[in-house]
């Protein structure tokens, strides 16, 4: 396929460039000014870019987050014992002991109304280009007006999803035996005798220059392994996973009212959804904390705090900025079956169908904490791919998006 690729970030642009794109009389020259348009940023960009000073893999793992294991002991998940609070938790659920040593919950429809109560509306007033924070962005000078009537008809819309169910929400989490292998990589145990791999957890550790003269501003070299015990520590920890879904109806409703030309409601739907996933996430998250691992039992965090993620660990995802890598989706997949379990799917380019779902891994060590990995360099690309049992040329195509270096 060979076309033009226009990015409007106005949607009211949106007809005059497909009308550009269209006619035969204005294509090629519409073609050519993007095309001189596109050339001129990247020059720009390029010409304003730093050239950073880079570690080799070999110094970035040396200065990696140093913690001390013998002062640090991993909280067991409760769930491996059975001892879970079941009042906490609202919905149905069915709990499974795998074959491969972890365990699993899974929620086939768990209660909306639990869900719209714990929104974070920033991003949906985001998703309309609507800038500003909630709920300062309904006084807002300039914006404020057309956020509060785009909040009403939310709302409103918010009740009819919740009082005629036409949306599911599907989760599937899973708790495994783990320790990291020292360096970037973490294995998963088929049993707490941690005798037998199964499962190898690959991830990108931060390559940039971080040596400094002010030992007060030294940073490490940040890698998701960081965070798990590593297997010559003698202690045992665990890591979890997730994905969840609100997106089963959203299809035929988004449709129906396409159909009757209300584009508006479509995307408005489409937006409320997401949100529903993001909640489910969050809360499934919380009952991690505070059930199903326990490692935050006494967690007692309002709405806003909860938002602001001010609580112990993480939820990282493949694809996002600290494991930028799509394909280790793949294994959270192999993992947890989402597809057979809650028919969650993804796609040979690991995107997830329906659209309106999240997933990612749990990590409960108090010092976890989200980064970046920012720009690698080929030494860390060759050890990538070795990890992986993959050659050069396709850990440079899955790793693009951070690669250092003109491959």
């Amino acid at each position: 396929y060979k076309g033009t690729i226009v990015y409007v970030p106005d949607a009211s642009r949106a007809v005059g460039v497909a009308g550009n794109l269209l006619s035969a009389e204005n294509k090629a020259n519409f073609h050519q000014e993007m095309k001189d348009e596109y050339e001129a940023m990247r020059v720009k960009r390029a010409a304003n870019q730093r050239v950073k000073k880079m570690a080799t893999l070999a110094q970035a793992r040396a200065n990696k987050k140093s913690t001390d294991w013998m002062l640090y002991e991993p909280f067991k998940p409760a769930i491996f014992s059975g001892k879970i609070d079941h009042d906490l938790i609202a919905g149905d659920y069915s709990l499974e002991s795998l074959d491969n040593g972890g365990v699993l919950i899974k929620f086939d429809d768990y209660p909306l109304d639990n869900l719209a109560e714990i929104f974070d509306w920033t991003p949906f007033f985001r998703s309309w280009e609507l800038a500003g924070r909630y709920p300062a962005i309904l006084t807002d000078d300039v914006v404020g007006e057309e956020a509060t009537k785009l909040l009403a008809d939310a709302e409103e819309m918010l009740e009819k999803i919740i009082k005629e169910k036409w949306l599911t929400g599907k989760a599937v989490l899973g708790f495994f035996p783990a320790n990291s292998n020292g360096a970037d990589d973490i294995n998963l145990y088929a049993d707490e005798s941690r005798n037998a791999t199964h499962t190898t957890l690959h991830h990108i550790r931060q390559q940039m220059d971080r040596t400094t003269s002010d030992k007060n501003k030294a940073q490490p070299n940040f890698c998701l392994a960081d965070f798990v015990a590593p297997d010559n520590s003698g202690k045992p920890d665990w890591i979890g996973s997730f994905a969840v879904t609100t997106g089963f109806g959203v299809e035929k409703r988004v449709k129906d009212f396409q159909d009757e030309y209300d584009d508006y409601n479509a995307i408005l739907l489409e937006a409320l959804a997401d949100r529903f996933a993001e909640a489910l996430a969050e809360k499934m998250h919380e009952l991690t904390r505070k059930v199903f691992w326990g490692y935050g039992a006494d967690e007692n965090l309002s709405n806003e705090e909860v938002i602001k993620e001010n609580y112990q660990g993480i939820r990282p995802a493949p694809g996002y900025p600290a494991c930028p890598e799509h394909t280790e989706k793949g294994t959270l997949w192999d993992l947890l079956q989402p597809e057979e379990r809650i028919g969650l799917k993804i796609t040979e380019s690991f995107a997830m169908w329906p659209a309106a779902a999240v997933s990612g891994w749990y990590f409960s060590h108090p010092d976890s904490r989200y980064f970046g990995t920012g720009k690698i360099q080929r030494d860390q690309v060759d050890d990538y791919a070795k990890r992986k049992g993959w050659t050069t040329d396709e850990a440079e195509k899955w790793l693009g998006p951070v690669l250092g270096y003109d491959p």
